[in-house]
């Protein structure tokens, strides 16, 4: 248990809840992408409700935008980035001014994500496209020699 009093998952259990292997999420500690929110005294890996909902923000960005890990790692890094802003934001203790820069940094970082997604979808849109183009082509050809099939009868 937390200090707060959150339920801890061992990596077999989280592992289990959220979907993947134990060796997935060590891989994803490896790569950067997750830290167990604990560690037992033996050293054994600790996860809390936070750690679940980032490996299913993990999981999400692979398998509905199509992000390989490599693209995954600069994108939780800028929602940690939106996080900490909010948070210090959130606070009641930034100045004005401080809240203006806070609200300026958010702006560049939301930007940034927000064009990663557009390359992307541009990229899925060119994918559609030539995936059109075939469909088109395909049906054609299926014409053709219905046609064919017509005229030798």
């Amino acid at each position: 248990m937390t200090a707060s009093g959150e339920r801890l998952l061992s990596i077999g259990q989280a592992a289990s809840a959220a979907g993947v292997t134990p060796r997935t999420l060590r891989y994803y500690e490896e790569l950067g992408l997750l830290r167990p929110s604990a560690h037992s005294v033996g050293g054994a890996r600790r996860y809390a409700e936070a750690d679940l909902a980032r490996i299913a923000r993990i999981r999400e960005l692979q398998q509905l935008m199509g992000f390989n890990l490599d693209e995954i790692a600069p994108i939780l890094s800028a929602e940690d980035s939106l996080e900490r802003i909010r948070g210090e934001y959130r606070s009641g203790k930034p100045t004005s001014r401080r809240r203006r820069e806070l609200l300026a940094e958010a702006i560049e970082i939301n930007d940034q994500l927000r064009e990663r997604v557009r390359d992307k979808v541009a990229r899925i849109g060119g994918f559609l496209e030539e995936l059109d183009g075939k469909a088109v082509r395909y049906r054609q050809l299926v014409e053709e020699i219905d046609e064919a099939a017509l005229k030798q009868s």
